[in-house]
């Protein structure tokens, strides 16, 4: 493992356990498992398909802007986990579990987060009204995959980053 993530991991684990405490609670458990899930891609293609149904060709426009930024975010995330090669921290502190299984190995960056960020940027571009539920939601989706040790702290806060910046950059677009 690289020095420096090697010393962010051991800076960031005594956070992880303290943050992983809630969810071993079954009530609270459950609740960020299920968030985690609907950030999976469950919530944001369900908001895609629904877009042209309520706003028509406007709807489906948002809804193909938001495809055409997660496509980048998938191809951004995948090459950034594959260059860092970053172990969960489930699978480097031992007193830290899993609470749900993770969709792969490495959890620099948290791509839920990077998703979630970036979905929301944009379809906030279109619908500005819908921001009180997308910013708590993705919140949430971070927080998530702190809280059921999947991610550091930073992953999720480089995620969000990204994720903000790469939503701002697809809204820029002419469109």
């Amino acid at each position: 493992m690289r020095l420096w993530l090697q010393l962010l991991n051991e800076l960031e684990v005594p956070v992880c356990r303290v943050a992983a405490r809630p969810g071993r609670r079954e009530g609270i458990q459950r609740a960020f498992a299920l968030i985690s899930r609907l950030g999976d891609g469950v919530f944001w293609y369900s908001l895609i398909a629904i877009l042209p149904l309520v706003d028509g060709l406007d709807g489906l426009k948002a809804g193909l802007h938001m495809l055409a930024t997660g496509g980048v975010a998938l191809a951004l995330y995948k090459s950034l986990k594959g260059f860092t090669r970053r172990e969960r921290p489930c699978n480097y502190a031992i007193e830290i579990t899993a609470l749900v299984p993770p969709l792969d190995r490495y959890s620099f960056p948290s791509g839920h987060t990077l998703h979630a960020a970036s979905f929301s940027t944009v379809a906030i571009h279109h619908y500005p009204e819908l921001a009180w539920v997308l910013v708590p939601f993705t919140a949430l989706v971070a927080s998530s995959r702190v809280i059921l040790g999947l991610h550091y702290p930073s992953d999720v806060l480089v995620a969000t980053g990204i994720g903000l910046g790469l939503g701002y950059a697809a809204s820029l677009l002419p469109g």
